[in-house]
């Protein structure tokens, strides 16, 4: 282990984020330097807390399997290299996961059943930025081809996990994505002051050295049917995500101002990057409801904020969240608590156990305001508590509640590969849909998820098809796509 007293001796400490009257003034990464220089000072120490379990359950709370108490050994020995080698074993995109993850690894760390948990998020982004300083990010492109071709559709961490493994394997992959650079919502849905776009951009270079092939710009289903597809390519990876997103029917959607999340976020982070955007969806001046209280609800909040909105308002069905872990969401379940992200720290007011009746409108036929009701779950049914009803002033309403699923027409509908239950692409244990070569990965099998379980679906889809395309496989074995982690 690491530290044998390191757990009694050190406190949990994180990084010192910049402050928020300095950071809301640019797009930049919320640390200073980034948040791997702003943690080197500390993070040997916190390192040296992790006690190196009998019976590790942070290896239980992550879907990618992450050999976290070696690395922390390792970081506390100062060896950089041997860590980043142990950390690249399981997971292809550290420097995402470290960014974006909410660390579900944490809440099933061992010390956090009666201490603060390890910070183990922090450790790893820490490895993944010092490497890359370090130059112990090569491309490690495959000793032979193997003659087989696999198209990726969908370049989002499902999707590039799948292709940087197939790759390596010594297949020839090309992956396909609709927007006009690769990345998916790493690339337009992730917000800069969360990740700056160079981490991805760095991954996607290191890729195209091991020979990935990308295509940008290509709605798969149009031009490139499902038929051609097939027909190009020995094997086909769908990874497209669930983009489907949910909507609010309720009196008043019609009206001027009502937008969904990913119609807003993408604009604004192509501007934050310096591009134009004609007909931009902005927050500047105006009063801003957010309705769901998610990660992506956080995301349109910093974004809002560093727009110059007049006020801003996050809107959540659910009761407000307890501070300590709920009585039956035990260790090492991952616990529904009240989490206060950066953007929460910057601006805007959360609102909870509250239900929107009504979108009230303006003479131009824009919507002004925003009638809601306070609401309770009893019996497992919504109950609206009558004379709680209330108007708030709301001149953009942005969506955030999530997804229920992947786009059906275009590719899904050519390629007539079933459905499950809820409305995803269904595939068996080895990744294949109902149709013989077609794989399935991420969000578009599993339903709207976390990134680590995009890049673990993406990892082992590729082993899956590999195995398809040659008998055999040396790549990681694949989990099956019904496993399920013990977090929610």
């Amino acid at each position: 282990m690491a530290d044998p007293k390191g757990f009694l001796k050190e406190g949990r400490e994180v990084a010192t984020r910049r402050p928020v009257d300095e950071r809301v003034k640019d797009w930049n990464e919320v640390y200073p330097d980034g948040i791997g220089r702003a943690l080197l000072p500390i993070i040997s120490k916190q390192a040296g807390r992790c006690m190196d379990c009998g019976i590790p359950f942070c290896h239980q709370g992550c879907p990618l399997g992450n050999i976290i108490p070696e690395w922390n050994d390792l970081v506390w020995r100062d060896d950089w290299e041997g860590a980043i080698e142990r950390l690249h074993a399981t997971n292809n995109f550290p420097e995402f996961t470290g960014r974006l993850c909410p660390a579900p690894c944490e809440t099933a760390c061992v010390l956090g059943i009666n201490q603060d948990p390890v910070t183990i998020k922090n450790v790893e982004v820490s490895i993944i930025d010092k490497a890359w300083e370090s130059g112990y990010v090569r491309p490690q492109p495959p000793e032979w081809l193997s003659g087989r071709t696999v198209a990726v559709i969908g370049s989002g961490p499902a999707g590039l996990a799948a292709a940087q493994q197939l790759t390596r394997a010594g297949h020839t992959v090309a992956v396909y994505e609709r927007a006009d650079k690769i990345g998916g919502l790493l690339r337009y849905g992730i917000p800069e002051f969360k990740m700056e776009k160079k981490h991805l951009d760095k991954r996607l270079d290191q890729m195209r050295r091991e020979g990935t092939v990308f295509r940008a710009g290509v709605n798969v289903g149009e031009e490139l049917t499902g038929a051609k597809l097939r027909e190009r390519y020995d094997a086909v990876v769908l990874a497209m995500g669930a983009t489907e997103a949910r909507d609010l029917p309720v009196p008043g959607r019609e009206l001027g101002g009502i937008h969904q999340a990913m119609e807003f976020l993408p604009q604004a982070n192509r501007v934050s990057l310096g591009e134009e955007v004609e007909g931009q969806i902005t927050a500047t001046g105006k009063h801003v409801v957010i309705i769901g209280g998610g990660d992506t609800g956080a995301d349109c909040l910093g974004t809002s904020t560093r727009q110059g909105a007049a006020s801003i308002t996050q809107l959540e069905i659910m009761p407000e969240p307890p501070t300590e872990r709920p009585a039956g969401q035990p260790w090492p379940t991952y616990p529904m608590t009240f989490r206060v992200s950066s953007a929460h720290e910057e601006a805007g007011e959360r609102v909870y156990a509250v239900s929107t009746q009504e979108f009230l409108g303006d003479e131009d036929g824009n919507v002004r305001a925003l009638r809601l009701v306070e609401v309770s779950f009893e019996g497992g049914k919504l109950v609206e508590h009558e004379g709680t009803e209330r108007e708030i002033p709301a001149e953009l309403v942005l969506f955030a509640m999530g997804f229920t699923g992947p786009e059906k027409p275009g590719l899904v509908e050519q390629l007539e590969v079933d459905l499950d239950e809820r409305g995803n692409v269904a595939r068996d244990n080895g990744y294949m849909s109902s149709v013989p070569g077609v794989f399935v990965a991420g969000d578009v099998g599993r339903g709207q998820s976390l990134i680590v379980w995009a890049i673990a679906e993406g990892r082992a889809a590729a082993a899956a098809v590999d195995t398809f395309l040659t008998g055999s496989t040396t790549l990681p074995a694949p989990i099956p796509p019904t496993a399920r982690p013990l977090v929610v």
